[in-house]
């Protein structure tokens, strides 16, 4: 759902540079400076990952590479430190969206002003993707 919301959904999703290029090596995070509509950014990958961001995560998770596995696990950590790991376990999407909502520009309520999609919208993919939503009223 965050490549989906991220523009990066499809067959090129872990090689996407900000701004739709692609990079062709997995050995690291590409630094690779993009100015599009009015923003430079380093953002790569199926989760968009800033430079500054995937050093960091890189360092802490021990990832050697930018490989989709290492690209998943870093987003993982993401998530996590949101502490939205367990809603998104619990099927609570929308809370989990809601407390990493900073973390991606296009999750609604980000506040970057960069195409933020529809908490409809994300939920309506993710279902049509497979996910379960916990509709128990007790959440």
């Amino acid at each position: 759902m965050i490549q989906y919301s991220e523009g990066t959904y499809g067959a090129y999703a872990y090689r996407i540079l900000y701004g739709g290029g692609v990079f062709n090596s997995y050995n690291q995070h590409p630094n690779q400076p993009v100015k599009r509509w009015g923003i430079t950014s380093t953002a790569a990958g199926a989760y968009q990952f800033l430079y500054g961001t995937w050093q960091a995560l890189a360092k802490d998770l021990r990832l050697v590479d930018f490989t989709p596995a290492s690209q998943n696990k870093a987003a993982i950590e993401l998530i996590r430190r949101k502490t939205a790991l367990t809603d998104v376990l619990q099927g609570k999407i929308a809370a989990a969206i809601y407390k990493c909502r900073k973390l991606w520009a296009s999750l609604p309520g980000s506040g970057y002003g960069q195409n933020e999609k529809s908490i409809e919208e994300l939920l309506r993919f993710y279902i049509n993707a497979g996910g379960k939503l916990n509709t128990s009223s007790s959440s």
